[in-house]
């Protein structure tokens, strides 16, 4: 399995000679990405840097709300979650998705603005691969993405939704979760069911431009 990181939440993910794109943005948040043709589409909800499905060039399916389906041996579930800390009223609700494939679990927990319920941790299960947002404002900040890193203790922690050199959107950057933290950068995740670091490592993924 392949992973890239394309800037704010949205990642490339290969398995099973597949590719899911996950929450395309628009031009306007600031990346210079040109989205490549893929199988399939997540889209967390319905916010423009979350959402651009007409940015991407071919596809075959787009993937929204609570679903549980299985795609060429690819197995998504969408999992309610909220965009704020008072059950939606304020930014709306989002979907958690989960994806396995090849004996491996991902997790993309969009823009989640509060703590994982009993019953979201419970649907998640063992995450090999965490995608928490850190930034704050939008969504939780380092705090809470340690809390929830602490709850689902997953191997490996892919940070995103923070500010770069392309976006500000007044997020903060990413030193202020890395602070006191071990890490690694890479240009890309690939990994087996059998290459899975332990315990929980987090990567911090370049950019393709």
């Amino acid at each position: 399995m392949l992973v890239r990181w394309f800037g704010h939440s949205s990642f490339l993910i290969i398995t099973n000679g597949k590719k899911v794109l996950m929450d395309p943005y628009d031009p306007t948040v600031g990346y210079p990405m040109k989205f490549p043709q893929v199988e399939y589409i997540t889209v967390s909800h319905e916010h423009f840097d979350h959402n651009y499905v007409n940015g991407v060039p071919g596809y075959k399916e787009v993937l929204k709300g609570n679903i549980e389906k299985e795609l060429n041996g690819i197995k998504f579930l969408g999992i309610e979650g909220f965009h704020d800390d008072v059950k939606g009223k304020k930014r709306g609700k989002i979907t958690l998705f989960k994806i396995e494939a090849e004996g491996i679990t991902l997790a993309h927990l969009g823009d989640i603005g509060t703590s994982l319920s009993k019953s979201q941790i419970e649907k998640l299960g063992k995450i090999n691969i965490l995608m928490v947002p850190i930034g704050g404002v939008f969504t939780i900040g380092p705090r809470e993405a340690e809390a929830i890193i602490g709850e689902l203790k997953p191997n490996i922690v892919l940070p995103m939704h923070y500010k770069t050199r392309y976006i500000n959107l007044g997020l903060l950057s990413c030193e202020e979760f890395l602070k006191g933290k071990t890490f690694t950068t890479h240009e890309a995740l690939e990994v087996t069911k059998d290459s899975i670091p332990k315990p929980t490592q987090i990567y911090m993924l370049k950019l393709p431009f």
